[in-house]
């Protein structure tokens, strides 16, 4: 989305490029669309968009004795979405999963799984449960 600020004569108006606008509002959308998912799986979703210096995971969610750190991966084909979860990615998840866990520690006792979701046009979208691990 676009940042507003007031014109002024010594500071000009920033704006996001077109394409930048597009593909944020498309990770929006994929987020919401993962969250709806994993909702009707029975899961509650902790935080979305969770960001450290180390990385972001796009959302938490618990079931039972289980929290899922989950990546959404949005792109024209569902092959396309997974093959984008890439190894340094997925090492910049599992450094902001240790994050969350020091900062929320009631939950570090409880089973952990690092899980992705493909969204894709037209496709329902994949939840593909334990895609990586942390000792990758």
């Amino acid at each position: 989305m676009a940042k507003t600020e007031r014109a002024s004569p010594d500071k000009p108006v920033k704006t996001a490029a077109p394409e930048r606008v597009a593909a944020f509002r498309t990770g929006l959308s994929a987020e919401a669309r993962a969250a709806a998912l994993l909702m009707a799986k029975g899961y509650r979703i902790l935080a979305k968009r969770f960001r450290t210096p180390h990385g972001e995971i796009d959302i938490i969610a618990r079931k039972r004795n289980l929290v899922a750190f989950v990546e959404v991966k949005a792109r024209a084909s569902l092959d396309d979405a997974a093959y984008a979860v890439t190894p340094r990615q997925q090492h910049r998840i599992i450094d902001a999963a240790q994050a969350w866990l020091m900062a929320h520690p009631d939950h570090a006792e409880l089973e952990l799984r690092f899980d992705a979701i493909l969204v894709a046009p037209r496709s329902l979208p994949r939840h593909l449960i334990a895609a990586f691990d942390a000792s990758q």
